[in-house]
C-alpha cells in the first residue's frame, strides 16, 4: 500500500528543514503513485484541480518565493510556467484560469516530474548551504505546510473525478475499516466564559490562526461524536432534502437546482457510497462526510440542535490531544469511532481531530488586529476572508502533524468534494 509509506513520517520541530522537505516532497510523489498518467491531467470540476497541476503548482511555489529570492544563480526552468501554474497570486503575475487547468495537456506529466527534480535539486543545495537562515527556513517550512494542504486536495479531487467515471476505479488498495458500533452520542456542557482563542506555543501556524485574542461564551453543550451515516440517513428518509422549513435559502435553492437528494457519493438506495477504493457498503456507524454546509445545518435543526461556533469548537477541542484517524492511518475514509479509555468515559469528546473536518456556524473573518504576511504571500489568506465557513479538526486524508486545535480551514458553504462532516452543538438556558 503506498499510502502508507508515503504518510510515515511528518515534519517536526526538531528536524531540519532539508529533512522536512525532503520527506513531505517525496510524499506527494508517492500519492501519485497509483495513477496512470491520464489520470493525472483531467479535471472533473472548476473547484478541483489535475493531479498534474498540483505536482508542478506545489513547485511554482517554492521556485517562486524561495528559489527566486534566496538562490542568486538560480534559473527558471521554463519561464512559461509562471503563468501556467501561478494559483491566484495576483502581484506575482497573470495565471491560467483555474476552471480551465484540465485543459493543459502539456507540459506533460513527464516534463512535470523534471520540473520537481530540478526545483527539488536547488532547494536541497539551497538548504544545505543556507538552511539555518531563518527566514529561508520561515518560507519554506510554509512552503512545506502548503504542499500538505496540496496532498489533501490531490486525494479529493482524484476521488471526485473517479466518482465521475461510469467505471467507478478505485484510486488504491486501503486499509480496511475496522467493523464496531458507534458509541451512543452524549452530551457535554462547557461553562463558557472568557475563552482564549489562536495559535499559542512554538512551531509553524497560517497567519489566520493570530492573533490569540480573548472572547466570551455563553454556556454550551457538544456532541460526544459526528453524526453518523446512520443519523444523517434517517434525516434523509423523514424527507429531510424535501422539507423547505430546514433549510437555508440558499441552500435549498441549490437543493433544489442540483437535485441533492443525499450526501455526494451515496447511491440513490442509501446503502453504498464511493469511496478511494471503489464503491463499497455504507457503514452506518462511520461519521458522515462529504456534505455541505448547508447539508450540515439543515441536519441540525432537523435534530433541534445547531452547529458550533468555531470558538466554541476550539474552546472545548483545546486540551484534546490531536490524533486521530489522519492519511497515515491509510483508511483514507472516515471510521466508526472507538469507545472513549475508561478514565476519559464521562467527558471524551470523540474523533474531534480526524476522520471528518467538523462544518461550524462561523465565516470565515480575520481575527481582531489580523495583519495578512508581506508582499504577495499576503493572499495566501486573507483575501479569502468572505462568503467561505469554517471548518475544523482535519480528516481522514490530512497529512498528521497537519492538524490543531487552532487550524482554521474554510470552504464556501456549497461544498462537498472535501471529507466534511458535522458535529453538533446546543444552547444552555
Amino acid at each position: 500500500m503506498p499510502v502508507i509509506s508515503a504518510f510515515s513520517d511528518t515534519c517536526r520541530a526538531p528536524d531540519d528543514v532539508l529533512a522536512c522537505y525532503t520527506r513531505i516532497r517525496a510524499a506527494t510523489g508517492l500519492l501519485c503513485r497509483p495513477l496512470a498518467p491520464e489520470d493525472c491531467v483531467v479535471q472533473s470540476m472548476p473547484d478541483a484541480s489535475p493531479a498534474k497541476w498540483h505536482l508542478a503548482h506545489t513547485s511554482w511555489f517554492f521556485e517562486e518565493f524561495v528559489l527566486r529570492r534566496f538562490a542568486a544563480q538560480y534559473r527558471l526552468f521554463d519561464e512559461r510556467y509562471s503563468f501556467l501554474f501561478n494559483s491566484y497570486y495576483q502581484t506575482v503575475g497573470p495565471m491560467h484560469e483555474r476552471p480551465r487547468r484540465g485543459l493543459l495537456s502539456r507540459p506533460t506529466v513527464q516534463e512535470i516530474l523534471a520540473y520537481r527534480a530540478h526545483v527539488d535539486e536547488h532547494m536541497h543545495e539551497l538548504l544545505a548551504r543556507r538552511g539555518e537562515h531563518a527566514e529561508l527556513a520561515d518560507l519554506t517550512t510554509l512552503g512545506l505546510h502548503h504542499e500538505q494542504q496540496h496532498q489533501e486536495l490531490l486525494l479529493t479531487d482524484i476521488k471526485h473525478l473517479f466518482s465521475c467515471n461510469p467505471l467507478l476505479p478505485a484510486y488504491s488498495e486501503t486499509r480496511a475499516p475496522p467493523r464496531r458500533t458507534s458509541p451512543p452520542l452524549t452530551w457535554h456542557r462547557f461553562d463558557g466564559g472568557l475563552a482564549d482563542i489562536g495559535f499559542a506555543g512554538e512551531g509553524f501556524c497560517f497567519d489566520n490562526e493570530m492573533p490569540r485574542h480573548r472572547v466570551f461564551l455563553e454556556p454550551f453543550e457538544l456532541a460526544s461524536r459526528p453524526v453518523t451515516n446512520e443519523e444523517f440517513r434517517e434525516f434523509v428518509l423523514d424527507g429531510g432534502y424535501r422539507r423547505a422549513t430546514l433549510w437555508l435559502s440558499d441552500g435549498w435553492t441549490i437543493v433544489q437546482h442540483e437535485g441533492w437528494r443525499h450526501p455526494l457519493y451515496w447511491n440513490d438506495s442509501l446503502d453504498a457510497e464511493f469511496t478511494l477504493s471503489g464503491l463499497r457498503e455504507l457503514d452506518p456507524q462511520a461519521p458522515v462526510c462529504h456534505v455541505s454546509y448547508y447539508e450540515a445545518d439543515a441536519f441540525a435543526r432537523w435534530a433541534e440542535a445547531r452547529l458550533p461556533t468555531e470558538q466554541e469548537w476550539e474552546a472545548a477541542a483545546g486540551a484534546v490531544p490531536v490524533s486521530g484517524n489522519f492519511a497515515d492511518s491509510a483508511y483514507l475514509h472516515p471510521i466508526p469511532a472507538a469507545p472513549p479509555a475508561k478514565e476519559n468515559a464521562s467527558h471524551a469528546l470523540l474523533q474531534i481531530f480526524g476522520d471528518v473536518w467538523e462544518w461550524t456556524a462561523s465565516a470565515y473573518a480575520p481575527y481582531p488586529g489580523y495583519a495578512p504576511l508581506p508582499g504577495a504571500l499576503g493572499e495566501y489568506n486573507g483575501k479569502f476572508m468572505v462568503n467561505q465557513l469554517v471548518l475544523r479538526g482535519g480528516s481522514c486524508a490530512t497529512p498528521p502533524g497537519h492538524a490543531r486545535a487552532s487550524y482554521r480551514n474554510f470552504l464556501q458553504p456549497a461544498a462537498r468534494w472535501q471529507f466534511s462532516g458535522a458535529r453538533l452543538a446546543r444552547s444552555v438556558r
